[in-house]
């Protein structure tokens, strides 16, 4: 048995370095947009699903040694998939495919294909193990609890690893060759027990196993119900810690497996205690609705003490909205406040599944599938929980609906059970007392935003939440009779009203430099700084914004009717801008037409998925939307970003102080006393004030040294790419904020 769980815990901690590496690969395919998320997270899910009806059909069928040998073949296969994904997932499907296929329905489709094979096994191996455990009907519930809760900490033990040290260390394919050597370790393991495991096949299921007699404690489809309520309300509930600990931690690329690795560990400890309880209870049913619904009033209590605490200090002088907090002390605080939100309602929460396998494990012929069935129910469960939150009722509810929506499903499965028996009728009342009190007293979305962005007083502040991401805009009197706003996007301050001179710079440098910038492309919206800038050049008859965040559109709209003869007005109001929702990677792969001019104002590097928009890949698709002479214009934070630009592009400079990368394929009109003399005329200075009053001198952004690279020039290898993204795992990496040196190494 020992084996047996060392080699299921392997299969948890490779299966969950594969689902982030294949997430991410198929993320450049599918887009990082919410929508394009859920549908690889669908096709993952689906796939498990697959393999859990398969487990279940066949696993008790076959003798033990047998089902034990399945399981050593599924990891195998896991293993050689995990070895091929770079190839299938990323060059074939993301880099070769993705212009072709464009509708979401193509794009599931493509991503369940991609992925059916290797989750199939996955889901699987379960069924085929537990049949390979099976010896006495007593200690069955035990010993699969246990053997599940070995995988789960497995899993933990992988997101919190692969998302801390792996990725950053190795890179996405070094990932997903330590996932494959652990799967085929795991493989092996289990063949060194073939020959003690015994060959008889099992006995046909007795007939005394379909009737009420053989399930004192319900029935099979009873439990499948009950346990994808709880699979849905557990990872729905998942979700919105991601949502609310992402806006207090700023999204960095550790945070979301932090999330979900606390959550697996504690998950598989409350399975690993449980299963050493239940062969002592006589009966679980209460034990089921106890842990399920203390769980969840766990977790919107904790929530609901962090929403409290971040508007009193201590907090909120050292993790408000308005810090950065990429730095070592918050990282800590946030990872610290992450295991106190997220852990103690999951460790309680994952008792639940061995109470279900001693409820639903009568009959030794049929354990097999009915781990499976109750592994699909559960499956189930967590994509509706998935899905249908982060499509649907973020989008129509918000976060403090849905946390609503949770309470209300939990009272139902309380309220159940109490009609149900009269065993264990207190606590049970005391926890629907408390769920119907969470369900009232949760604040309405307008206020939990407020106070998570510190905003307090009769201040103009507006806000929006839809399934991609949250917004606010808050104003707050700097000088008097002056207001100035600033703008939050998933937890970032990525902005200012009025414009911040670097973003209207970063907007006009390719509108002045280029002969005849007619079309402009800008990858980021923000609070409307890079657009406006754009628009300087009278001759550009387009610019096209994108942006990834919905919300951000409503929001400027309001800003633009509270503060007419504002700047984000005058954005608004120009006819040749447009504005609009979207992945701007992938508007680079699938649009049409060439560009003039193409800006991104990217998020900072430390940001989750920033690496997509910095990677040689992608400078490679920005340099094939360029017309002839076209120029790319980028923030360049780092290094590395510089480097990896440099190799991108035949001709490019980096302007200084502002840090500002500017490529072409060819060479680039730059006369630097020109610009300066250009950015200080009286019509640049005009148009720079209409969009921020306290502006003087834009020229001064870029009087310093000028770095220019020609074909001639050396370049290094990119260190930025798709399949490394460095700058984004910033803790494995040194000197990320730093600009050091051209001779110090990097």
């Amino acid at each position: 048995m020992t084996r047996l769980m060392t080699a299921f815990f392997l299969s948890g901690f490779g299966a969950l370095l594969c689902q982030i590496v294949w997430q991410r690969m198929l993320g450049v395919f599918a887009g990082s947009d919410t929508i394009s998320a859920a549908l690889v997270v669908g096709a993952f899910l689906t796939g498990l699903g697959l393999g859990s009806i398969i487990g279940a059909k066949w696993a008790d069928r076959l003798s033990p040694r047998a089902a034990l040998l399945g399981f050593a073949l599924c990891e195998a296969g896991v293993a050689g998939f995990a070895l091929l994904s770079k190839p299938i997932l990323y060059d074939l499907i993301a880099m070769r495919l993705s212009a072709q296929v464009s509708s979401a329905p193509a794009t599931f489709a493509l991503c369940f294909a991609a992925l059916v094979v290797p989750t199939t096994l996955m889901g699987a191996s379960l069924p085929f193990l537990a049949r390979a455990i099976a010896t006495s009907l007593d200690t069955v519930a035990e010993r699969i609890g246990a053997l599940y809760g070995m995988n789960t900490l497995g899993a933990g033990l992988g997101a919190l690893l692969g998302g801390w040290l792996i990725v950053g260390k190795l890179g996405f394919p070094g990932a997903l060759g330590l996932a494959a050597g652990l799967d085929l370790l795991a493989a092996a393991l289990a063949l060194t027990l073939l020959r003690a495991t015994p060959a008889t096949a099992p006995a046909p299921p007795a007939r005394a196993a379909a009737t009420g007699a053989a399930a004192p404690f319900g029935g099979l489809p009873l439990w499948c119900v009950l346990v994808f309520l709880s699979g849905y309300v557990i990872v729905a509930l998942e979700i919105v810690w991601v949502r609310v600990l992402g806006q207090f931690g700023q999204y960095h690329a550790y945070l979301f497996p932090t999330v979900l690795g606390v959550f697996l560990l504690a998950d598989g400890a409350g399975m690993a205690l449980a299963a050493r309880m239940v062969r002592r209870l006589s009966d679980p049913r209460p034990a089921f609705f106890l842990t399920q619904g203390l769980g969840f009033v766990l977790g919107a209590a904790l929530l609901g003490a962090l929403w409290l605490a971040i508007g009193l200090p201590p907090l909120r002088d050292w993790m408000g909205a308005d810090f950065d907090r990429f730095g070592g002390r918050e990282v800590a605080l946030s990872t610290a406040i992450i295991v106190l939100v997220v852990a103690p309602p999951s460790f309680v929460i994952g008792m639940t599944f061995p109470f279900v396998q001693r409820a639903v494990q009568q009959d030794l012929a049929s354990v097999g599938a009915r781990v499976g069935w109750v592994q699909l129910a559960n499956i189930l469960g967590n994509a509706a929980g998935s899905l249908l939150t982060g499509l649907v009722t973020f989008h129509l509810l918000g976060t403090a609906g849905t946390m609503t929506l949770l309470a209300v499903l939990s009272l139902l499965l309380l309220l159940f059970w109490l009609a149900q028996s009269r065993a264990a009728r207190a606590p049970m009342l005391a926890l629907a007392a408390a769920t119907a009190a969470i369900a009232l007293l949760t604040p309405a979305n307008a206020a939990f935003w407020r106070r998570m962005h510190g905003v307090t007083g009769p201040t103009f502040a507006t806000w929006g939440e839809d399934r991609s991401g949250v917004v606010l805009y808050r104003e707050r009197a700097t000088l008097p009779g002056r207001e100035d706003g600033r703008f939050f996007i998933m937890g970032h301050g990525q902005g200012f009203v009025p414009f911040l001179d670097t973003h209207i710079l970063l907007g006009m440098l390719g509108p002045v430099l280029h002969p005849a910038p007619r079309r402009v492309l800008a990858i980021g919206i923000g609070s409307g700084g890079t657009p406006y800038g754009a628009t300087f050049n009278p001759r550009t008859e387009e610019v096209r914004a994108i942006e990834l965040v919905g919300p951000v559109l409503d929001s400027l709209r309001a800003i633009a009717r509270e503060r007419p003869d504002g700047p984000v007005a005058a954005l608004l109001d120009d006819r040749r801008v447009t504005l609009e929702y979207g992945d701007g990677r992938r508007a680079l792969t699938r649009g049409e037409g060439l560009y003039d001019v193409i800006e991104a104002d990217a998020i900072r590097p430390q940001s989750s998925h920033s690496g997509l928009l910095y990677s040689a890949e992608f400078l490679q698709q920005v340099r094939a939307r360029l017309a002839p002479g076209g120029l790319y214009v980028q923030w360049a934070p780092t290094w590395r970003v510089v480097d990896t630009f440099a190799a991108a592009f035949p001709h490019a400079v980096l302007l200084t102080p502002v840090n500002v990368m500017i490529g072409s394929d060819r060479p680039i009109p730059l006369d630097q006393p020109a610009l300066l003399d250009r950015l200080r005329a009286p019509d640049a200075t005009a148009f720079a004030r209409r969009g921020n009053p306290a502006s003087t001198d834009l020229a001064k952004l870029v009087e310093g040294p000028v770095t220019a690279w020609t074909p001639a020039t050396p370049r290094v290898a990119p260190p930025l790419t798709d399949m490394f993204p460095r700058d984004e795992f910033f803790l494995n990496h040194t000197h990320l904020d730093s600009w050091r040196p051209r001779d110090a190494p990097r």
